[in-house]
């Protein structure tokens, strides 16, 4: 085997590696934001994750990840279950969501 060829199989294997120690599974879901309008929904999230605001029906999830995105809200957990939670507490508020995927 020429060494050009040795050094590629040695890097993808030595990726490989480093990918499966650092990857995680990660569920995630949009808040479509539309004609709401409802300011700071990505602080109240961030407090929330944080446990200073309680939500009726969902336990805390402590990975909550919160992106705004303008029209929208991404938010993202290793959780689904509480996920799943938290979208039908949107869905109960009249918000139309994407679905946990």
């Amino acid at each position: 085997m020429p060494e050009v060829q040795k050094k590629v199989v040695m890097v993808r294997a030595v990726a490989r590696r480093w990918i499966s120690r650092v990857a995680h599974v990660e569920y995630r879901f949009s808040v479509l934001l539309g004609a709401k309008e409802l300011r700071n929904l990505p602080n109240l999230l961030r407090s929330f994750r944080d446990g200073r605001v309680a939500m009726e029906g969902v336990t805390p999830i402590q990975d909550l990840g919160v992106r705004n995105n303008g029209d929208s809200i991404e938010v993202w957990s290793q959780n689904r279950t509480a996920l799943i939670h938290l979208k039908d507490w949107f869905e109960k508020r009249d918000f139309e969501t994407t679905g946990v995927w």
